[in-house]
């Protein structure tokens, strides 16, 4: 789900890169809380963050930088997803549930949701890594996890090396944007656009499938 408020910010991103100094004095702190809200709240593309952001270090002078926005990011999608897991819960233990559970209902599809339960009923908590590495897919496998009472102790050990994997591979994008042009702003726009058209495929092959079938 991505929105207008969400273009935006990334927009802002592409349109102007400060100097080196100010990108770490408020570039992690903004990497960090763009992703703990984009975890909790899809407002935000936070891999096209986090692949701007790598582009970003990528021309900077510190050899640190790519390491720091790799680890910010990492970091900060855990706790969002910790985060949002334990709000979940919440609502699954009490008997009128919550709002946060019937937001995430709202935002798995009743034949996506059942995918994951039976994914996570054949493969465990492995299949959390692919759902962060799947657009869309992050959703109904937690809900999958909430629905099955899974206890927020063993979802944390199978979402810790799915965030790993998520950053690095936003992050590999960002490098691809950054090596391709010399210049840090058409760098961003490159992973934006290359963020952007993948996180849309899977909706739009749907859509593709549907119209062949009816």
């Amino acid at each position: 789900m991505r929105t207008a408020g969400g273009r935006a910010v990334i927009g802002g991103l592409a349109g102007s890169v400060p100097p080196e100094s100010t990108q770490q004095v408020v570039g992690y702190p903004s990497l960090f809380l763009l992703v703990v809200l984009g975890s909790l709240v899809p407002v935000v593309p936070t891999g096209a963050v986090v692949s701007s952001a790598a582009v970003v270090a990528f021309h900077q002078r510190s050899p640190w930088a790519l390491l720091v926005v790799f680890g910010v990011a990492a970091l900060a999608a855990f706790l969002g997803d910790l985060g949002l897991y334990w709000l979940g819960q919440r609502g699954v233990r009490s008997r009128n549930g919550s709002r946060w559970l019937e937001r995430l209902r709202d935002r798995a599809a009743p034949e996506r949701l059942a995918q994951a339960q039976t994914k996570l009923r054949e493969h465990g908590v492995l299949v959390l890594v692919l759902s962060r590495l799947v657009p869309a897919g992050r959703i109904p496998v937690m809900l999958a996890c909430l629905l099955s009472r899974m206890p927020l102790r063993r979802f944390a050990r199978g979402d810790l090396p799915a965030c790993l994997a998520w950053a690095v591979t936003y992050q590999l994008i960002g490098l691809l944007g950054g090596s391709l042009f010399s210049k840090p702003w058409q760098g961003v726009a490159a992973a934006i656009g290359l963020t952007l058209a993948l996180s849309a495929a899977p909706a739009a092959w749907r859509r593709l499938r549907h119209g062949k079938a009816s």
